[in-house]
């Protein structure tokens, strides 16, 4: 089974869409600092509205998007459709999100469901961040033609990637986004490469370009279902420092019948699927697959298979996948 990586916070290969109302308070003067500015990242990107261009690289894999996102008492609407590489269009409105592929002719609707671009800070966590991650904010150049300020998180171990974020001080809305592993290698970022911000955009703009859906194309329904919270029996016994719990139940996948386990762990900043099903013959794939920021560990455990997804190194995958185990 390949775990959508949209049921990872942050989900940020479909959102990229990320703003901030930047903090002038060093993290050394507080340590709340760090939190407070995470949480009005979430609050912004809801509620600007916004058009532009939006550069999308994963380790030497480039792709633009063109993006627009309008906010509307209290709705949103998105649309995102490919420039270059095999065409692509996503358009979410607030009941549902449709996936276009035109050369394979093909449309696939999910139910919409709530997401954030970093996950709810619990008080465990604000503390974990100063813990775990040094913050400052520094002059952060032009981006989009902009100046923006740069907010900065180091990991203080192994266990997490680095983050850089541009954000325009004026409206808050985050312009450039990196993912930096321990040598300071970008492996993933999100740029505006243009951006009108407070844009005047009618909704009709972001209707499907297909009003209805060509008689010749497959429709798929369907997505993740929802979690039902509800205590598992299942624990990580050497979860990375900084990582709590902040999900667990079970949720149905599509051509499924029976649930499997997911447990989410956060350290503020990114979030940690851990997946536990029935192992069957057909799960062949034991082991680390990469792509982009993303890890999967997938492990065997008696008679369920473990899968880990994150964004986040390999070791911290692994040790979460081998530590898997019924609560004693």
């Amino acid at each position: 089974m390949k775990h959508d990586r949209r049921l990872t916070a942050p989900p940020r290969a479909h959102v990229l869409t990320f703003a901030a109302l930047l903090l002038c308070t060093p993290f050394a003067h507080g340590q709340d600092a760090a939190a407070q500015w995470l949480q009005k990242v979430t609050q912004a990107a809801r509620t600007l509205t916004y058009t532009g261009t939006v550069l999308v690289r994963q380790g030497n894999k480039f792709e633009t998007f063109r993006l627009a996102h309008l906010y509307d008492n209290g709705d949103e609407a998105e649309k995102l459709l490919s420039l270059d590489g095999p065409a692509r269009e996503i358009v979410r409105s607030p009941t549902e999100v449709r996936y276009y592929f035109p050369d394979a002719k093909v449309v696939r609707i999910e139910p919409r469901t709530i997401r954030n671009v970093f996950p709810t800070l619990s008080p465990e966590q604000t503390t974990n961040l100063a813990q775990y991650y040094d913050f400052k904010l520094v002059p952060g150049g032009r981006v989009a033609g902009r100046v923006t300020e740069m907010a900065v998180f180091d990991p203080k171990d192994g266990m997490r990637y680095g983050h850089r974020f541009w954000a325009d001080p004026a409206t808050g809305l985050l312009l450039r986004s990196r993912l930096v592993n321990e040598r300071g290698e970008v492996i993933e970022e999100f740029a505006f490469t243009d951006v009108t911000i407070n844009a005047k955009l009618d909704r009709d703009l972001l209707q499907p370009s297909w009003p209805a859906v060509p008689e010749d194309w497959k429709v798929k329904r369907g997505g993740p279902g929802e979690v039902v919270l509800k205590d598992t029996d299942w624990v990580v016994n050497k979860l990375p420092g900084g990582f709590t719990k902040i999900m667990e139940g079970y949720r149905t996948f599509p051509g499924r019948t029976e649930p499997s386990v997911h447990l989410v762990y956060s350290d503020g900043l990114v979030a940690i699927s851990v997946f536990i099903e029935p192992f069957t013959v057909t799960h062949t794939q034991i082991g680390l697959t990469q792509t982009g920021s993303l890890a999967q560990y997938t492990a065997r455990n008696d008679a369920y298979r473990v899968v880990v997804v994150g964004e986040a190194p390999p070791a911290t995958v692994r040790q979460i996948a081998q530590s898997v185990s019924r609560k004693p």
